[in-house]
């Protein structure tokens, strides 16, 4: 597909692109056309390790909840690791908000099938005063340590993008993937026992438009992806905003047919309407039920031993 083509069909919305900000088509990794991903039967993945790493408890359930159900199934073995404290959002105090939003992550993370929940507890909204080679640091130790292959995170390159725990964490994830598989960056880490390992696959989601080039149909994962939204109660948009609605309505003598007539259906279908509407815009676009969207940057070519494997002559 050409690249004018390419932006007519997904212009606006979460696939709005400028050309400025799109990978061009020299890129080593990503290309312009947009590979649809859907489920694979049995355990393609097994072995594989990935990291779904998030600023807050919402971010990785609403923008990245079916991709992370998929690869689980196929057989990733996964670790959640967010990297604020969430303590700016939630009930009561400060200090019961990050209780209260720990608690939901945790909650998430074995929702998900994860194996682990790393918390790094740095304020919210005040990311980009700590220092980035900090962070960095941390995520290549753990890049290290959990052998990672395949990250899911902010995109470090999306347009309007407001919140600095967003375009901190994608950022300090995007260099620690590089950097982690350096023999010469902190050597300390392998007098621990830890070697160099390269993060060789990314799915990069965001909140406006940035450049798409993969759609993973989660339509198999929907519901599953509603339950762990819905267990943010904390501070995720989905929680139990339903039912106090249903409630709402019903004080006022109105009735919404879409809430049901109890609680539970009221949050199930008020997340999938107004919480996670745009996976099914998404799907609509490329003829699914659902789908997230997502900048895809994939192993770099092998180019010397798909040389050496066309052109090389026995002695």
């Amino acid at each position: 597909m050409k690249r004018s083509e390419f932006i007519k069909q997904v212009a606006g919305g979460a696939f709005a692109v400028s050309t400025a900000g799109a990978v061009t088509d020299e890129g080593p990794f990503a290309t312009t056309e947009v590979q649809i991903e859907r489920a694979q039967a049995g355990k393609p993945h097994a072995g594989k390790v990935l990291a779904a790493i998030q600023p807050h408890a919402d971010d990785i359930p609403i923008f990245a909840g079916g991709l992370v159900l998929k690869l689980i199934r196929e057989g990733y073995t996964g670790y959640l690791i967010r990297t604020t404290n969430d303590d700016h959002t939630g009930p009561g105090s400060v200090g019961e908000g990050v209780l209260a939003n720990e608690r939901d992550n945790l909650e998430v993370a074995r929702a998900f099938g994860l194996k682990r929940a790393y918390d790094l507890y740095y304020r919210n909204h005040m990311l980009d005063s700590v220092s980035p080679l900090e962070l960095r640091l941390r995520l290549i130790f753990l890049f290290r340590l959990l052998k990672v292959d395949t990250v899911i995170c902010y995109d470090p390159w999306p347009h309007y993008e407001e919140n600095p725990d967003h375009y901190v964490t994608a950022s300090a994830v995007e260099a620690a993937c590089w950097m982690s598989g350096m023999s010469k960056d902190y050597p300390e880490h392998f007098d621990a026992g830890l070697s160099p390992h390269s993060v060789t696959e990314k799915y990069y989601f965001a909140r406006g438009p940035q450049y798409v080039n993969r759609v993973v149909d989660i339509t198999g994962f929907m519901d599953q992806k509603i339950s762990i939204n819905i267990l943010n109660a904390a501070q995720g948009p989905a929680g139990q905003s339903g039912a106090q609605l249903r409630r709402r309505l019903t004080a006022q003598g109105l009735h919404l047919p879409l809430l049901g007539n109890d609680d539970e259906t009221a949050n199930r279908e008020y997340t999938r309407q107004f919480v996670l509407d745009r996976d099914a815009e998404t799907g609509k676009k490329f003829g699914l039920t659902y789908g997230e969207a997502y900048h895809y940057i994939g192993p770099a070519p092998a180019k010397v031993e798909d040389y050496i494997r066309k052109n090389a002559l026995k002695l």
